[in-house]
């Protein structure tokens, strides 16, 4: 059983429709996406509502790009990290397009729930944010 994290803490997975592997059907509600697909031959049909794209591991970072292209392409359904993604990353998933990353019941409990939410605040919390709100110590 996978936990789905989000800017407000950890919650189940609603999701009950079928999960459909890339390249199986282009009609699909949701998808799944491995972490080398080519973004540009993702179908977007109308009907999409999810893709769910793998992590591998915490150290492949190609999941970013694949959510950073697909917004790009005008996708606007749900976006998913699922696997290897850690809290510290969590930030990074949201301002690359993802809207939740799933992960195991045995992440969770090596990185609790408050070590995620600690890095939900993402959009203020980025070094070009922290820049423009710096001010200079007086001489």
């Amino acid at each position: 059983m996978s936990i789905l994290v989000t800017d407000t803490g950890f919650a189940p997975d609603n999701w009950a429709e079928p999960i459909v592997t890339l390249g199986v059907a282009n009609d699909a509600t949701a998808l799944d996406v491995p972490s080398d697909a080519d973004p540009a031959t993702i179908p977007l049909c109308d009907g999409l509502q999810l893709i769910r794209v793998d992590f591998p591991s915490s150290a492949d970072g190609r999941g970013f790009t694949i959510a950073r292209q697909l917004r790009l392409r005008g996708f606007t359904g749900r976006l998913r990290a699922r696997g290897h993604v850690l809290a510290d990353q969590y930030a990074m998933a949201r301002r690359s397009g993802f809207d939740e990353v799933e992960i195991s019941k045995e992440l969770a409990a090596r990185q609790p729930e408050d070590q995620w939410r600690f890095r939900a605040n993402w959009r203020e919390n980025d070094y070009q944010t922290r820049l423009r709100t710096h001010k200079p110590a007086k001489a």
